[in-house]
């Protein structure tokens, strides 16, 4: 592991506590022992560290109506809302070497909870229906077997696309209109560099 992130697990100890120190060290772990695995076998590693997290909402964690965490504020309160899961996931294999057009984050109705809710999606092709990463469901499915899940929108670090019936969705621009996901970028980076 390199000292830049022993060093910020460091950090993350005096903010969070020693406990979040080896939450932290384990999340690193996890991204140098999975990232030759095949992608089957990260997916399914990445989804069940995070899983393992508690579902708090924003309110009550975080004392705003919306906030999205960045990985390392997830893993050191050990808990988050369904998109905090999706963005941990997310940046993780990013960090494995998934490349970003394979990767979507999905804005989604969950139909049986009424809420909404977010997912990551995995294209194996661009043409290929996604294999869902989520903390409700935390069993690897495609899109197809997931009913209860109705898309709204995906993004990922460069677009943003409009969901329709079938289909990958329209794409209407930047994911730099998502003011969440540009403030939490911006968060992020400061943290890790």
């Amino acid at each position: 592991m390199s000292p830049k992130y022993k060093k910020l697990a460091a950090q993350v100890a005096k903010i969070y506590g020693a406990n979040a120190e080896k939450r932290i060290l384990a999340w690193r772990k996890l991204i140098d022992d999975t990232k030759a695995m095949p992608i089957i076998d990260q997916l399914t590693q990445v989804n069940r560290f995070f899983n393992q997290m508690e579902f708090v909402d924003d309110i009550q964690l975080w004392k705003q109506e919306d906030y999205w965490a960045t990985p390392i504020e997830f893993l050191g309160m050990q808990a988050g809302d369904c998109e905090d899961f999706t963005i941990a996931k997310y940046f993780t294999l990013r960090e494995m070497g998934v490349p970003d057009e394979k990767l979507r984050l999905v804005y989604v109705k969950a139909l049986t909870l009424n809420q909404h809710h977010m997912v990551l999606a995995y294209y194996h092709k661009p043409t290929s229906i996604p294999v869902l990463l989520d903390n409700l469901d935390k069993e690897l499915k495609p899109a197809s077997k997931r009913n209860d899940l109705l898309p709204i929108y995906s993004f990922n670090a460069e677009s943003l696309w409009l969901s329709k019936e079938k289909g990958r969705g329209v794409l209407v621009g930047g994911s730099s209109r998502l003011s969440l996901w540009t403030d939490l970028n911006d968060r992020f980076n400061t943290m890790t560099n």
